[in-house]
């Protein structure tokens, strides 16, 4: 399946639906690659880092070639750079990856992750300086899409406050071709998608300027503490190369966004919500995103006990975890991307950050949920978390790639 969607040096997520190379769906591929290919799964990495801007941002998506079968394409973000990229970066898995690949293999391994070691760094050191300019220690998107869950309730307080301009750009949505309209985003979030991509094309895009007046601008959990783990893991991956003269700069970075994540707190809910960082404002609900505390390694020992909590009874309200948004609220659909469905992506990280935190039983869950919407359903880009059915893009590259990996890692059995 990851092989019908290779298109030489790169794997798209789906034909079609996804036709180019995407920034985290990249490093999850290559993470289930590895088990049946290394080369093939380092040369997924390489690729993806040659598209690194020069002020050491890692976009979202890299353009190929131009694929009208999608929008909005190369010519809607007009980033000027070779190859043609997105505006923004997507969440930084790299770095944890690069580790998993190097703690899998051996001494070769090893050596191609120091080749790449300067430019996951450069990468760090972007979202710290243009992500966080004021060192407040919390990382903020200035796009729903940077944070990879698109459409989540999360964003729409910053969303609701936007303006469309009269001079947005008339535009034809593919997406909606290929998958049903009720699984996808809304008309009216896709012209405040647009307004936000269309600032950033005004301000070429630069990132201190989008940061400062930009349309948007939030602070995400699973940005933050996706990046916290990735520091954690590049902070371990310089030890194995003896790279000593990094240390202290990662351990700072670890520090400050150890420090900052406490600002994501929400004593209302009891849990970590998003924030609009100009207002204050919090989401109110837990996600998903949320549940990537424990990956992050961040929190008190009553914090976490209030995560827990809250991840027991998340899972008692659904058939399958763990879900993008809590079934109890409101704003829960259970089919709509990021709404409410499952994403395997999502569950990987949570498993591993619950297993690192002693809470087996829950990852056990999570675990078999993953398994069973697989066999079950197919390899489908996100589930039901209340029936199971498989949504969305189809034959997708990443939730091959993770049951891959956990067959090897946790040595799943394949049903015939």
């Amino acid at each position: 399946m990851i092989q019908g969607n290779d298109r030489g040096g790169y794997t798209v997520p789906t034909r079609r639906l996804y036709p180019y190379q995407w920034n985290w769906d990249s490093c999850f591929t290559a993470l289930g690659l590895y088990h049946v290919d290394r080369d093939r799964a380092w040369l997924e990495l390489t690729g993806l880092l040659d598209a690194q801007w020069d002020d050491g941002m890692v976009p979202h998506i890299v353009f190929r070639k131009n694929d009208p079968d999608y929008f909005p394409g190369p010519a809607m973000w007009q980033t000027g750079t070779k190859p043609p990229t997105s505006g923004h970066s997507q969440p930084p898995v790299l770095a944890s990856v690069l580790r998993q690949l190097v703690e899998m293999g051996g001494a070769d391994d090893l050596e191609k992750a120091r080749s790449l070691f300067s430019k996951v760094l450069r990468y760090h050191r972007w979202f710290a300086t243009a992500r966080d300019p004021d060192a407040k220690g919390v990382i903020a998107i200035i796009h729903p899409w940077e944070s990879g869950r698109d459409n989540c309730p999360d964003w729409d307080i910053g969303m609701n406050a936007i303006s469309v301009p009269d001079n947005l750009e008339r535009y034809a949505r593919r997406d909606t071709a290929h998958v049903q309209s009720d699984q996808r985003p809304t008309h009216e979030q896709y012209d405040r998608y647009l307004t936000i991509v269309q600032f950033g094309r005004e301000a070429s895009w630069n990132h201190e300027m989008i940061y400062r007046n930009g349309p948007f601008l939030m602070a995400d959990p699973g940005i933050q503490f996706i990046f916290l783990r990735a520091n954690r893991d590049l902070l371990s991956l310089a030890r194995q190369l003896d790279l000593e003269q990094h240390y202290s700069e990662i351990q700072d970075l670890i520090h400050r966004f150890s420090e900052g994540s406490a600002w994501l707190w929400n004593d209302a809910v009891g849990g970590y919500c998003a924030r609009d960082i100009r207002t204050g404002e919090f989401s109110s609900a837990m996600t998903n995103a949320s549940m990537l505390c424990f990956y992050g390694q961040v929190g008190t020992d009553e914090q976490n006990q209030s995560m827990t909590a809250h991840c027991r009874r998340i899972l008692s309200l659904c058939k399958y975890g763990m879900p993008s948004w809590d079934p109890s609220h409101a704003a829960f659909e259970s089919q709509r991307y990021w709404r409410g469905p499952v994403w395997v992506i999502m569950n990987h990280m949570i498993i591993k950050g619950l297993s690192d935190a002693g809470e087996t039983d829950l990852a056990e869950r999570l675990r078999a949920d993953t398994k069973q919407l697989i066999e079950m359903h197919g390899m489908a880009e996100y589930f039901d978390p209340v029936d199971g059915t498989g949504l969305g893009g189809m034959d997708f590259s990443w939730t091959a790639a993770i049951y891959l990996h956990h067959l090897h890692a946790y040595e799943l059995s394949v049903e015939s």
